[in-house]
């Protein structure tokens, strides 16, 4: 399966993310992809005003979606992309991936779980996390998807619990703000979670200047097969089923786990 990247440049205003995702499809159906991943909160952000987000959260489906789906259905090729998705109440969001096939047809919609509590923002502020953080995945050609939103990759649970339910491919549409070191943590976390779940992960990323790109895709052994700069770009590579089993049978690190010899042991005096 041909699987692509893409990376935009999120902004404040919903039509130029449309019109970047658009151009960032076509490009992808023309190279033969399968399916494309965007970045968290592709349809609007607002570093500055994080609460433009939550005014502009729509509902599923609503005007953003369907516009993803007609765009899907045009151009032949699955999408995964990420919203903000209306709440009831209307006092904070959802972070929503939604996913539609190429058809047009919702497969997959996924709630973040770990909000960005760190680094000095609170994404509670305006989002609220899933009410239920079991593992969403979905079945695409030969491959089993799992989704995780940026945050999460921090956590090495959020991975394994996908893993643990058939998942060979790792969706992570992050919107990974800009501070000291956050480079290396979002390349090193990207490859630790393909190589301990021996899977491979597919990180979108938003372009500068919100960000700083460095969209990945890496393979089940940990090996880079793609890796974007700076700037807003469409890539294109081709991963298998085959490599996943290649990798596994090769290091079969998950079967080998043994729970019980990590128990931590206490004794009282």
């Amino acid at each position: 399966m041909k699987i692509s990247i893409g990376q935009i440049a999120v902004t404040p205003d919903k039509a130029t993310n449309l019109e970047s995702i658009c151009s960032a499809v076509e490009a992808a159906s023309k190279s033969g992809a399968s399916l494309i991943v965007f970045p968290e909160f592709a349809m609007l952000f607002d570093m500055a005003n994080l609460g433009a987000g939550l005014l502009a959260a729509e509902a599923i489906p609503g005007e953003f979606t369907r516009a993803i789906d007609n765009l899907a259905r045009k151009f032949g090729i699955a999408i995964a992309v990420g919203m903000h998705e209306a709440v009831g109440d209307r006092l904070r969001a959802y972070n929503t991936v939604y996913v539609t096939s190429s058809a047009g047809n919702e497969i997959a919609k996924y709630h973040k779980v770990h909000l960005m509590e760190a680094f000095g923002l609170r994404e509670s502020d305006n989002i609220i996390p899933s009410p239920d953080p079991d593992a969403v995945v979905f079945r695409y050609g030969e491959l089993c998807f799992g989704i995780i939103t940026c945050y999460d990759v921090r956590f090495p649970e959020s991975a394994r619990a996908l893993v643990d339910v058939g998942v060979d491919v790792i969706l992570l549409p992050s919107f990974w703000a800009t501070g000291p070191q956050k480079l290396d943590h979002w390349t090193t976390l990207i490859r630790a979670r393909a190589i301990e779940n021996t899977a491979y992960v597919v990180a979108s990323n938003s372009s500068a200047p919100g960000s700083f790109g460095t969209s990945m895709i890496v393979d089940p052994s940990g090996e880079v097969l793609a890796s974007l700069g700076e700037a807003p770009e469409t890539r294109t590579v081709d991963i298998f089923k085959g490599r996943v089993d290649e990798v596994r049978q090769q290091n079969p690190s998950l079967a080998n786990r043994r729970f019980r010899v990590m128990r931590i042991q206490s004794t009282s005096k």
